[in-house]
């Protein structure tokens, strides 16, 4: 279960806890009741409470709900993701300890340029010759730090301090443990059209699979909390 992302990129599903009653069943032990149902259909009263949980913003019970993702992307996104820190777990590929696919790196598929407006934005350029120059220029100069860096391996050099010269578009993987509270966070931030284009790519993957995983909870999420402007 995995989906492709920018070019050689992907959010693969690994693992899930819980599932939409779970979240009610956390809730509704506030009036110290024993909750827990063998059956996991999620009724109207259920629902009721997911949404009206959702809608008045009491997220601690969908704390108890957890997805585990194996990602790769870019380092530069990565950066940006690992600053949503709180009720997330993530361990990521060390290039102190392994050379393996260190010659991916991302390759646009088109070029942004800056908005004069606003120091966050970008748009993208329709203009060809700009484009196809930009690209020419991003792939050289992988081309070349990525052969100084095998040079420095080549000569001895630790990986540690070889990998100084590789550029943040380089490829990076890691696992992350993440709770729905944290999930809804992220997705509310970055699949929004201000965030990063990249970083909107992937947590519209991570969004499929929490709807998949977690319908109700994502109905309501969406219905009640949500405020970015790509998943509508």
């Amino acid at each position: 279960m995995d989906i492709k992302v920018l070019d050689k990129g992907f959010v693969k599903f690994i693992d899930s806890m819980g599932d939409d009653k779970a979240a009610v069943e956390a809730a509704r032990v506030s009036y110290g009741n024993d909750t827990q149902k063998e059956d996991r259909t999620m009724t109207d009263k259920d629902k009721k409470l997911s949404s009206f949980l959702m809608d008045q913003g009491h997220f601690s019970p969908f704390e108890h709900l957890i997805m585990k993702f194996h990602v790769k992307a870019p380092i530069f996104v990565v950066r940006q993701w690992f600053r949503h820190r709180i009720g997330m777990s993530p361990n990521e590929m060390s290039r102190r300890y392994t050379s393996k696919q260190a010659d991916e790196f991302y390759i646009p598929d088109h070029i942004r340029v800056q908005d004069t407006k606003n120091k966050q934005g970008s748009f993208k350029t329709d203009d060809k010759e700009l484009t196809q120059k930009a690209i020419n220029k991003i792939e050289k100069i992988y081309d070349e730090t990525y052969s100084v860096y095998k040079e420095l391996l080549d000569m001895g050099v630790a990986r540690e301090m070889a990998r100084t010269v590789l550029p943040v578009g380089q490829y990076t993987e890691f696992y992350i443990t993440i709770n729905l509270r944290a999930l809804m966070h992220f997705i509310d931030l970055r699949a929004d059209s201000h965030a990063q284009w990249e970083i909107q790519e992937y947590a519209k993957a991570l969004a499929e699979f929490f709807e998949e995983k977690f319908p109700y909870t994502y109905k309501y999420f969406i219905e009640h909390h949500y405020s970015g402007d790509v998943l509508k």
